[in-house]
């Protein structure tokens, strides 16, 4: 299999997307039924920094933060996959609504709604697999920086997009479907 071919299937493998999401769950919530994400947009914003680590890093330096923290590998600096395409809503991808419902399909996570806020928890089964998968040698990274971004990042979800789009404003002027550099 070619490298194109490995980082398509890659790109393509939910449960991968999931495993990210419920880390980053699972590093912002609290004890069930107490702290939740809120928004859909916070959550994705959020997700943006966790999937491309270069950003995380240019976020962390912005806010006068050691982005070596984030320790980029070089697989994930030069890949194919480290660059980005702009989605309707910015840089993140389009199918958390999927994934979330995926993840209320197999009891994962809450979703309820405050006002016009959906909020997003883990369920006990969600924080299980969560803990799993924070003691695996493979999510070591996501996790770290997950916990990066709750200690330095933990916006609103509008203070959150106000941030990024300072912060990266190639973001913004870009079209659908252009890739990010």
């Amino acid at each position: 299999m070619d490298i194109f071919n490995l980082f398509a299937n890659l790109e393509d493998n939910t449960e991968l997307h999931l495993s990210r999401l419920l880390i980053l769950l699972g590093v912002f919530a609290g004890k069930e039924g107490e702290e939740n994400i809120e928004g859909l947009t916070k959550l994705a914003k959020l997700d943006f920094l966790l999937r491309y680590p270069v950003y995380l890093e240019r976020a962390l330096e912005e806010r006068g933060q050691n982005p070596s923290k984030v320790n980029v590998e070089d697989f994930e600096r030069y890949s194919v996959e480290s660059s980005m395409t702009r989605f309707r809503y910015g840089p993140w991808d389009f199918r958390y609504r999927k994934f979330l419902n995926l993840m209320v399909g197999k009891g994962l996570v809450t979703v309820g709604i405050k006002g016009r806020t959906i909020m997003i928890g883990l369920t006990e089964n969600g924080r299980s697999i969560f803990s799993h998968l924070a003691s695996q040698e493979e999510f070591q990274s996501l996790y770290q920086r997950a916990k990066l971004l709750k200690i330095h990042l933990d916006f609103t979800a509008t203070n959150l997009m106000k941030y990024i789009y300072k912060t990266f404003p190639e973001i913004g002027n870009l079209k659908l479907g252009e890739e990010i550099e």
